[in-house]
């Protein structure tokens, strides 16, 4: 058993939060075995500091660093005020990192980046090595004068090495240097590291700090890593391979001694999938043919006969693709097109075979990676040198390693092929890519948990743990669940026995009317501010038309709507208000609003779930369930709830968490359709009620909608939450 008390330092409250005892101690207890915890507690149980707490005080014990992650901005923020509570008890280094586009003064590309770094590097060096000879060469000459005749020859070598290098640092001056971390490599920056360390910095502090002294502060944060406590960071630098590896090597640590927390961790699976998903543009394989055009290379020829014949079939397979009309429909974003096929390769692959007229298709991938990988050098050469302004990347490179894999793909479950079109702004042509879509998150994640020395992953609405445990490929976890604490009394969670809102159903005016009424009593019943999330933006729109108040739409920046809303002020249309006064804010599910944001206390004490947000039928999703119905074939029906059942609740589970945050908050979750109540039952799978945990499911009360406004009365009138008379039903 782990010394559970050795914990207790890291704690920077006086008194844990319910439960919040007891998950440390297992937490700690299973970081001792070297197993990996799944961890679901309701908002405001404290499962930050429950995860962050032993794993900080096992990493102190055994040498290792602590590796907390999340995609949610306001999450990393409340990292940085954990962090420093915790500093302030007991002293931690951290650090808490961004991507080098966030932070770089340049504003350039990795590759970019890196070139600039090795030639203003290289300019250092040859400085130091001018300076010191240059020196030698005083000492030498006053031997001279003193008659010493070996000296003179001595001189005269090293004078030659002088002009040689003074030959070398003008051509280097010429090229293209980074002068922030030229000043890294020339300057003493042990201030920069004592203030680093002085207290929890954030990206932003450090840029301004070392951008006032003309400082690379990314480069010289990540010379400060190395052996930190406590590293706060985004999901990719711990899902992108490669970026996991550079992070690791900065904090000088093997992944063994690496202790990882995800926050959020219900998006994990989609995070992985994105991160492991490979797209090519017919832009990029028109440039990989310029290339080779362009290149002195006697393989170009035979590596152009894989990579027109694949330009050629992604074209065919798009133009085969696009139905009737629907090339005038494309916009500027992507548009996906289905290629798969059930019994035979994909239309792309069938196209490019169609097409290729080479002598082999891996031999000539293989000759277009080497001359992809030759002019890749080159191109880094001319940078270097100064030759170029930007530092170009090879097309064929990138064509001919998407292509090898495209190739590839065929045994593989986990892999989907897919095309998809979009239209160029400014030349208005259609154009394609073809994408290899990831399926299974497991095959990004399964090596990550294995290699690092153990992973906490908590979140609100982290169950069914044996899904978690299959989908991320973890082995044995610790499990455990932590519900709302808070009194019971002061939260009703209803049911509402309305249309069971189908997208078929969605357009019928009887189904929006009893929708709108039922909305309305709510809104007129609740004292205080009230948020309703629909299944989409368009659906928002409609009963924000119908009773105005707050309209999020895509692209809106969330901080200012949310704070707008909490204030009362700069509505779209006059917020809707009762009685009991307050406004309304409607929102897509699939949006920003429904997870990692805030309303706590007056902010909001109503939240409405309208319908059963399941995603849009896509090409995707119907390949993920493939994918899990073929892996999974003993267990029935797993692709629908794996892919679309499970991702739904949680959804709707983390919008109901938007209310009630705290022991002295109160509040109504509402769940606007038939799917959520008992009568579900008798509707197969689109029944979800029995998908809830069963002590969430236990608070759900049926009520018929035109009963809504009592029962919301009733609960309300017994808080004397109004201020004044209650409202008249």
């Amino acid at each position: 058993m782990a010394d559970t008390a050795g914990y207790e330092r890291f704690f920077p409250y006086d008194d844990p939060y319910p439960n919040q005892r007891e998950a440390m101690d297992r937490i700690a207890n299973a970081l001792t075995r070297g197993q990996d915890v799944l961890m679901e507690g309701a908002p405001g149980t404290g499962k930050t500091l429950s995860a962050l707490v032993p794993a900080l005080a096992h990493a102190r014990e055994h040498d290792r660093t602590v590796v907390i992650t999340t995609n949610v901005h306001q999450q990393m923020r409340q990292f940085v005020e954990d962090a420093r509570a915790i500093r302030a008890q007991e002293p931690i280094r951290a650090v808490v990192f961004k991507g080098k586009g966030s932070m770089c003064h340049l504003d350039v590309g990795y590759e970019e980046c890196r070139s600039l770094k090795e030639t203003t590097r290289s300019l250092v060096e040859a400085e130091a090595d001018r300076q010191e000879l240059a020196q030698r060469s005083e000492a030498l000459l006053d031997d001279v004068r003193e008659g010493n005749g070996e000296a003179g020859e001595a001189r005269a070598a090293v004078m030659d090495e002088l002009e040689a290098l003074d030959e070398e640092i003008e051509e280097l001056e010429a090229a293209n240097i980074c002068e922030h971390y030229r000043a890294n490599l020339t300057r003493d920056t042990d201030a920069f590291h004592d203030w680093l360390f002085e207290d929890v910095r954030t990206p932003e502090e450090i840029y301004a700090y070392a951008d006032e002294r003309g400082l690379c502060g990314y480069e010289l944060l990540k010379e400060g890593m190395d052996g930190i406590d406590l590293a706060v960071c985004n999901y990719h630098h711990l899902l992108d391979p490669t970026i996991r590896e550079h992070f690791f090597r900065w904090l000088d640590r093997d992944p063994a001694e690496v202790i990882t927390v995800f926050d959020e961790a219900h998006n994990v699976e989609s995070a992985a999938r994105d991160h492991a998903t490979r797209t090519l543009s017919a832009r990029t394989l028109e440039g990989a043919l310029a290339e080779l055009d362009e290149a002195d290379d006697s393989r170009a020829g035979r590596a152009r006969n894989v990579i027109e014949a694949f330009r050629t079939g992604l074209g065919t397979a798009v133009d085969d693709a696009l139905g009737f009309g629907e090339r005038e429909q494309v916009g500027d974003d992507w548009h996906d097109l289905a290629i798969a096929n059930d019994d035979r390769r994909d239309d792309l692959t069938l196209a490019f075979l169609d097409a290729y007229e080479g002598s082999g298709i891996d031999a000539e991938i293989d000759l277009a990676l080497q001359v992809g990988e030759r002019l890749d050098e080159e191109y880094e050469e001319a940078y270097r040198r100064g030759e170029t302004t930007t530092r170009t990347e090879s097309a064929t490179l990138q064509a001919a390693g998407f292509i090898a894999d495209w190739m590839g793909h065929g045994a593989d479950l986990g892999r989907h092929p897919m095309a998809a079109v979009r239209r160029d702004a400014g030349t208005d042509e259609v154009y394609g890519r073809a994408e290899l879509y990831t399926c299974i998150p497991r095959e990004v994640t399964e090596g990550l948990f294995d290699e690092v020395a153990a992973s906490v992953l908590m979140s609100a609405t982290l169950r069914p743990f044996d899904v978690v445990e299959d989908v991320l490929g973890l082995g044995d976890p610790v499990t455990m669940a932590y519900g709302l604490a808070y009194p019971e009394e002061r939260r009703r969670t209803y049911a509402v026995e309305g249309p069971a809102l189908f997208a078929s159903e969605r357009d019928d005016p009887e189904t929006q009317a009893t929708v709108a009424e039922t909305l309305a009593d709510v809104i007129e019943m609740t004292p205080g501010n009230t948020l309703v999330f629909c299944p989409s933006y368009a659906e928002a729109e409609r009963y924000h038309e119908r009773l105005g108040g707050y309209l999020d739409e895509a692209g809106t920046p969330t901080e200012d709507l949310r704070q707008r809303f909490v204030e009362g002020e700069g509505a779209s249309t006059p917020p809707t208000a009762g009685e009991a006064g307050g406004s309304t804010l409607f929102t897509s599910l699939w949006g920003t609003l429904g997870e990692g944001v805030s309303f706590d206390g007056d902010d909001a004490r109503t939240v409405v779930v309208v319908g059963v947000p399941y995603p849009n039928l896509s090409e995707r999703l119907e390949a993920v369930q493939d994918a899990y119905d073929r892996i999974y074939d003993d267990r029935r029906g797993a692709g629908w709830r794996y892919a679309v059942e499970i991702p739904t609740i949680r959804k709707t589970r983390q919008a109901l968490g938007r209310v009630i945050r705290a022991p002295d908050d109160y509040g109504v979750r509402v769940l606007l359709d038939k799917r959520y109540t008992r009568a579900s039952r008798d509707m197969g799978k689109y029944g979800v009620r029995d998908s809830f945990p069963p002590e969430e499911r236990d608070e759900l009360i049926d009520v018929a909608p035109e009963k809504v406004k009592f029962a919301m009365l009733n609960f309300y009138a017994d808080l004397d939450a109004y201020d004044g008379d209650p409202p008249t039903p």
